[in-house]
């Protein structure tokens, strides 16, 4: 009779969380390292995300895996495409003229600034006035410095987007063969979780993934919806590079408020650069983010977002800001994911220690 197999003890709780942040920390590396060659990955990877549902949807529908990738990947070229054909031309004139003026249009706001500073807010603010516009405009420098080392960081980050033939090229075939294989990666990826904590790891996958699509999914709808706002808004009142504008605004509108913020800032300033003494342009120009804010956290934002995603906007936005400097263009693609990622982990360990003798003060056994 042969003699048992001897036993083995389990891995300790602490060997694990050794384990996985060694492979947190590898995988960080190679993403800092890599930073400027992953980018088309990186975008196939979460436009493949992006578009698993609606693949799904045309299986149901009765087409084969790789016929509906073919047509969903299809589709998304032409309309970028058109896109691109659309607003290419104006948005890079656009581009150019701001910059030109974007100098101008500073001092002509410091000098109204100026010239009401003499007037009513003079009589206000008395003799302390002079310190406090000396302190405003340390706060602007400052802030300017720190806007332009964080794009800075960005660009210098995110060099393959220079090469824009391979961004176009190689996410839309990235993404094609991602959605065709997607399935049997979930599979593949289902099979390395350790037995014993199956369940526990399924879980977890399931509320992170929960979290991520409903925030990415829901808010690039709401980006979409707002630009449209904010660039007819400011085309229809005549403020001067309002497409511009509005699609900045709607592209930071992905982390809440700053967007709206920005946006508010920059069209209000170049109305009143543009249309002073007439404060009614400017006033319109506020009007409209004000009323494009009201629609998104009363409409917008409950109707295709929801309330229970996990992402707080404070951590959104430290999440956004943190991985741009570091990981350039490419960490903002992967701010998201790992924030909510992060998110679901850290209040899975607030349940695990509310459940624990350290919290209850109940000894086990």
């Amino acid at each position: 009779m042969n003699p048992p197999p001897p036993s083995r003890k389990p891995i300790s709780l602490t060997k694990q969380l050794i384990f996985w942040a060694c492979a947190f920390l590898v995988l960080a590396a190679l993403l800092w390292l890599l930073n400027e060659v992953l980018l088309p990955f990186i975008a196939g990877m979460v436009l493949a995300y992006l578009l698993d549902p609606s693949v799904r949807r045309l299986q149901k529908l009765g087409l084969n895996r790789t016929l509906a990738s073919v047509v969903i990947v299809v589709l998304v070229i032409v309309l970028l495409t058109l896109g691109l054909i659309l607003l290419l031309p104006a948005l890079g004139e656009q581009i150019a003229g701001f910059m030109e003026k974007l100098p101008q249009y500073m001092d002509r706001v410091r000098q109204l600034a100026q010239e009401q500073s003499q007037g009513w807010l003079g009589q206000f603010v008395g003799e302390k006035l002079p310190e406090a516009q000396k302190s405003l405009g340390g706060v602007a420098s400052s802030a300017a410095g720190w806007i332009a080392a964080f794009l800075g960081s960005i660009w210098s980050g995110g060099k393959a987007l220079v090469s824009v033939i391979s961004l176009l090229i190689i996410t839309p075939i990235v993404a094609f063969y991602l959605l065709l294989d997607w399935e049997r990666m979930i599979v593949k990826v289902d099979s390395w979780i350790p037995l014993q904590h199956k369940d526990t790891v399924r879980g977890l996958a399931r509320e992170m993934d929960a979290a991520i699509s409903g925030f990415v999914r829901g808010q690039a709808l709401v980006c979409l919806i707002l630009g449209v706002i904010y660039s007819v808004g400011l085309i229809a009142i005549g403020v001067n590079f309002g497409l511009l504008i509005g699609l900045i605004a709607a592209f930071l509108s992905f982390a809440p408020y700053i967007g709206t913020i920005t946006g508010f800032i920059l069209a209000v300033g170049v109305a009143l650069a543009q249309f002073w003494p007439d404060w009614t342009m400017p006033a319109a120009a506020a009007g409209i983010f004000i009323f494009g804010q009201f629609i998104e956290g009363n409409i917008l934002q409950p109707l295709l977002v929801g309330k229970e995603i996990g992402l707080h906007p404070v951590w959104l936005m430290f999440s956004l800001i943190a991985f741009g400097v570091l990981f350039g263009f490419v960490g903002l693609l992967v701010a998201v994911p790992v924030a909510a990622a992060i998110g679901v982990l850290v209040r899975f360990m607030l349940r695990q220690y509310l459940a624990s003798p350290f919290y209850t003060g109940n000894q086990q056994g």
